[in-house]
């Protein structure tokens, strides 16, 4: 060995590694990895280089001395099932209402951060053992988010969401590294921050007679001596948000209490009872739904970085809806239905529209609750999905400016008057989805999440209201969130994903328009 003429080094400082391999991305169906080790470094004193959890390609400024490290390291992943023998072997069968919901399977993932200055010995000791005792018990009065969904090989079976006893959520506690005020805060964010915070689904299995898929999932996320968030995952098949707000109102009262003793006594209990009887319906729906997809190998769709985009929170005070309702009534005294989310969704579809300087053919749309628009009325405790899409198609072109709001308004109003006082119409068959558009499918589609009268930041796990909430599932679609604000329930929250230049543009808009149209 000739390398050393002069003496061998009494060090060796050797290099393991390169950060232009991304080894954080390799995802075995569990998410990314948590950490990353090279222990072969140990042989010789080496040091190892690779990119990090964190990764921001496009703002590499921005990076400090935490970027180093993953963001979010897993304390405890458990398993939560109802208290022994408080359930039993169950089933839900569902209805094509939830077959719907097939068609379109991105999971619906929400986000609330409390503000709660606790250390992690704190969280450990305390808060994990109150979450996961309290699930439990909400879980034996609402079932069927811990069974699975049920997928059975030919239409002549119905899928259904099924309970045996033994079945469990998974509950992810984590710690996070990253900034909880920039993170709750109603500026642009980038969008990949919040998926360390939002729990994935379980794995696809085959049993002996179906296909089963988890369809909730539970991580809640320490920043220490900030806050915590709680990330929800769900299969849109498993409810709609009054279903899911209905499950977190008992959840955060058993929470709160130590008991379900406040919840049995003022709560209100799911209705399992299939109201909604529609043999035809769940026939047309099902076949739609195409189940021959759904086998061991299907994968669950996922939200993952790095990416461009955004999100930001822009809110519209109940001064300002007043303002834009009273424009609408002047300039169109015929309009049948103006309502302060109509207005809203209508300035935002206009906002939206601005940002393309080329003609495109664009559907908006979100659902509609039919619980108390069908005959007879369903209770707003029915368990399952009762919303149907209300959809309008037009084009960019005639949504821009005053005018086009105007426009916006117009479209949105007129449509859903006509779906809102046909009882019999309401729920219809809307065929396939790509006999929809016979004239062409839609280059942009702006979809709705969530709605002003569902109070999300009234829920109160004993750490006092949420200091935000996000709907993450938003990214999936580029559609919008709106939501009741967490300082006025007469204002609205609404959430917005773009790429950071379109969100630029986008925040122009919405502060422009709002000074000119009135």
């Amino acid at each position: 060995m000739k390398w050393s003429p002069d003496g061998w080094p009494e060090k060796l400082m050797g290099v393991a590694g390169t950060p232009k391999l991304r080894f954080y991305d390799l995802d075995f169906r569990f998410g990314k990895p948590v950490k990353y080790e090279t222990i072969s470094i140990d042989y010789n004193g080496s040091y190892i280089v690779s990119a990090s959890l964190i990764w921001d390609i496009n703002h590499p400024k921005e990076t400090n001395h935490m970027d180093s490290l993953p963001a979010v390291t897993v304390l405890e992943r458990s398993q939560v099932s109802p208290p022994p023998a408080t359930v039993g072997r169950k089933s839900l069968p569902l209805t094509f209402l939830d077959f719907f919901w097939l068609t379109f399977p991105d999971p619906v993932h929400t986000l609330f951060f409390y503000e709660l200055p606790i250390t992690k010995t704190h969280f450990t000791q305390t808060i994990v053992p109150n979450l996961k005792q309290s699930l439990s018990t909400t879980l034996q009065y609402f079932f069927p988010f811990v069974g699975k969904l049920a997928i059975f090989p030919t239409t002549t079976r119905k899928p259904e969401i099924r309970y045996v006893e033994g079945d469990s959520v998974t509950v992810t506690f984590a710690e996070c590294n990253l900034d909880f005020n920039d993170l709750t805060g109603n500026h642009p964010r980038m969008c990949d921050k919040f998926y360390h915070l939002i729990p994935l689904l379980g794995r696809t299995a085959k049993a002996h007679d179906c296909i089963t898929i988890p369809v909730f999932s539970v991580q809640v996320t320490l920043f220490p001596n900030y806050g915590i968030s709680i990330g929800m995952t769900n299969q849109h098949i498993l409810g709609d948000a009054s279903t899911r707000f209905c499950f977190l109102k008992a959840w955060t009262s058993i929470a709160k209490s130590g008991s379900d003793e406040s919840f049995l006594a003022n709560g209100t209990l799911p209705i399992y009872d299939r109201l909604i009887n529609y043999p035809k319906l769940d026939e047309s729906y099902l076949k739609y739904a195409k189940i021959e997809k759904f086998n061991e190998e299907y994968q669950i769709p996922r939200l993952s970085g790095p990416t461009d985009k955004v999100r930001a929170t822009f809110v519209l005070t109940r001064t300002l809806i007043n303002r834009l309702k009273k424009l609408v009534s002047t300039r169109l005294p015929t309009l049948a239905y103006v309502s302060s989310f109509t207005v809203a969704f209508a300035y935002i579809c206009n906002c939206v529209a601005n940002l393309h300087n080329d003609d495109k053919k664009i559907l908006f749309g979100f659902p509609v609750d039919c619980r108390l628009r069908v005959d007879p009325p369903i209770p707003n405790a029915y368990f399952g999905n009762c919303v149907m899409p209300f959809m309008t198609l037009t084009r960019t072109s005639i949504l821009k400016g005053k005018e086009g709001f105007l426009t916006a308004a117009r479209l949105i109003g007129d449509d859903l008057h006509k779906m809102l006082t046909n009882k019999e119409e309401i729920m219809k068959d809307l065929g396939p989805t790509e006999n929809w558009f016979p004239d062409g499918f839609p280059e942009k589609i702006m979809g709705v999440a969530g709605t002003p009268k569902l109070k999300f930041y009234d829920l109160d796990f004993g750490f006092g209201k949420p200091r935000k909430h996000e709907t993450i599932s938003i990214d999936y679609s580029g559609s919008i969130s709106i939501s009741a604000c967490r300082e006025s329930n007469e204002d609205l929250e609404i959430g917005v994903c773009l790429s950071a230049t379109e969100m630029d543009v986008f925040a122009g808009y919405f502060n422009t328009g709002l000074e000119t149209y009135i």
